[in-house]
C-alpha cells in the first residue's frame, strides 16, 4: 500500500513538473502540427530550410526519422524522468533546436538550474512571444497546465510555468532533453545571423 502510495506521487510530482502524454495527446499534436502555420522564410544559407516550413511527416516517418524516446515525447507527448536527459545539466553555450525539425529553438544564455531535473530556460530564441512556439492549455491528469509545441512541426517539447521570479521574465520553459539538440556556439552564431535578417526583413514597413 506504502509503495504504491509512493508511485502516485512521483507520477504527480512528474506531471507536475514537466510533462504527460498518451494517445489523446499524440491526436491533439497532430491536430496543432496541422493547423500550425508555416514560419516566414529566413534569409541566408546557414538558417536550416527545415527550420522554417511547416513539417508535415506521417507517424510511420516520424517512427524512422526519431529514437524511441524522442518519438515518446515529441509524438505522444511523453516525459523522460527527470535528472535522466541529456541536457538537463549542460551549460556549453550554443543554442537548441527541435529534434524533430531542426528549428532553433532556446539559447543556451537563457538556460538556468531550476533544480527540477529538465532543462530550463526563462524565454525562448525569439523571446516570449516567440512565432516558433505554440503555447497552450493543457488539462490531462486533474492539472492545469501550459503546454509548449514546436509550430513548425507540432512536436511536444514540455510545458512553461510561472515559477521562476528570479529569471527576467518570471517564467520556466520546461523541456524534455529528448526534443531539443543542441548547436556548438560556433554554428549557432552562423543561424543568430540568420536570425537576424529575418527579424530586420520582417520589422521593414510592408510597400
Amino acid at each position: 500500500m506504502k509503495t504504491n502510495a509512493l508511485a502516485v506521487i512521483g507520477l504527480v510530482l512528474v506531471l507536475a513538473g514537466c510533462g504527460g502524454g498518451g494517445t489523446e495527446a499524440r491526436r491533439a499534436t497532430n491536430e496543432a502540427q496541422t493547423a500550425a502555420p508555416a514560419a516566414t522564410p529566413t534569409s541566408g544559407a546557414a538558417t536550416p530550410a527545415a527550420a522554417m516550413e511547416t513539417k508535415v511527416m506521417s507517424e510511420a516517418e516520424w517512427k524512422a526519422k526519431l529514437d524511441p524516446m524522442q518519438y515518446h515525447v515529441l509524438r505522444e507527448k511523453g516525459t523522460e524522468r527527470a535528472f535522466t536527459g541529456k541536457y538537463w545539466n549542460t551549460k556549453e553555450p550554443g543554442i537548441y533546436k527541435c529534434a524533430g525539425c531542426g528549428t532553433p529553438l532556446f539559447k543556451s544564455d537563457a538556460k538556468f538550474d531550476s533544480g527540477c531535473g529538465w532543462p530550463s530556460f526563462f524565454e525562448p530564441i525569439g523571446g516570449t512571444k516567440d512565432p516558433r512556439i505554440i503555447e497552450v492549455e493543457d488539462r490531462s491528469y486533474g492539472m492545469i497546465r501550459v503546454e509548449v509545441i514546436c509550430r513548425a512541426c507540432g512536436g511536444h517539447l514540455g510545458h512553461v510555468f510561472p515559477d521562476a521570479p528570479d529569471q527576467p521574465t518570471g517564467l520556466r520553459y520546461c523541456i524534455n532533453s529528448a526534443s531539443i539538440e543542441h548547436v556548438p556556439a560556433a554554428e549557432a552564431k552562423q543561424i543568430e545571423a540568420a536570425e537576424a535578417v529575418r527579424k530586420a526583413a520582417e520589422s521593414r514597413p510592408a510597400r
